[in-house]
């Protein structure tokens, strides 16, 4: 193909993903209802549990028609569209692959796909509600009552939630690059210092508040993406070179680890009388 020939495959490939970001723009907006009642929860609850008023406030007269009504939904389209955008990016680029790793793209798809997804997930039920309740509880008992608006909260949950989404992608772009062979897993094992002081900086940034619990609480799982992505080049390397990677005796490893972190649990509960509970420390005495 020529140079405008790739352009226009690029547009073409641009407008079907606005396509399918608008279809699903469409479907969200059916349902804004619904779906502020969602995104709302992590404030109700949280101000509840410090005692204060269980509400949002509106403080200009086009704040709740933009939030609700427009950027509500075109945030939630993003989440539904990502298999059909993550498809045309894959649509785009596969003409420069070798044909047997054209066999990617169903992985590919989905695994980019449901990382994007998995990160707002665990943005909305760990992340974000940890780090809203520390904010808002800074001024608990201190005769300061929180005042939050919609635009700030709606704001400060998507940086959130589309940040850490983003950052799930860790490891579908490190594979990525080492399927077009611009970075090898020696490579970046052996620069994984470096990677790991930048994910760091990035955590600072994503990271709504300045404490350090917040941002080890970002970093950490971005830690574990990096790895996994080295993983991952690592599988596609072994298959490049013809060689298996030995499945049977890492399960037989990973269900051994399960088995004694299990026992220890069951110990914990049943001898020294802790109990699970759905936040930090996860076990209470």
């Amino acid at each position: 193909m020529s140079f405008l020939e790739h352009l226009e495959e690029l547009r073409r490939r641009i407008i079907s993903a606005l396509i399918g970001v608008g279809v699903s723009f469409g479907l969200s907006f059916l349902f804004c209802d619904q779906l502020w009642n969602i995104i709302k929860q992590p404030a109700v609850s949280t101000l509840k549990e410090l005692g204060y008023p269980q509400r949002l406030v509106q403080t200009t007269p086009m704040e709740t028609l933009n939030i609700i009504w427009f950027k509500l939904p075109l945030v939630c389209s993003l989440f539904l569209a990502s298999p059909w955008v993550v498809y045309q990016v894959w649509a785009f680029i596969s003409p420069g692959l070798y044909r047997k790793e054209r066999r990617w793209a169903v992985p590919f798809v989905v695994s980019s796909a449901g990382l994007f997804i998995t990160g707002g997930l665990f943005a909305y039920f760990f992340a974000f509600r940890f780090a809203l309740k520390f904010l808002l509880g800074m001024g608990y008992g201190k005769s300061v009552e929180p005042f939050v608006s919609v635009s700030e909260y709606f704001a400060m949950f998507v940086n959130v939630v589309l940040g850490i989404g983003l950052v799930f992608e860790l490891p579908v772009v490190i594979f990525f690059l080492t399927l077009l062979r611009i970075v090898s897993p020696s490579f970046l094992i052996k620069h994984s210092r470096y990677a790991i002081l930048l994910i760091f900086i990035l955590a600072a940034a994503v990271t709504p508040s300045p404490d350090a619990v917040n941002m080890l609480l970002f970093a950490l799982p971005m830690c574990l993406l990096f790895y996994l992505g080295v993983f991952a080049a690592y599988i596609l390397t072994l298959h490049r070179e013809n060689r298996r990677f030995p499945w049977r005796t890492t399960i037989i490893i990973v269900m051994g680890v399960l088995l004694l972190l299990g026992v220890g649990l069951y110990i914990a509960i049943t001898r020294y009388a802790f109990r699970v509970v759905p936040h930090w420390p996860f076990l209470l005495r």
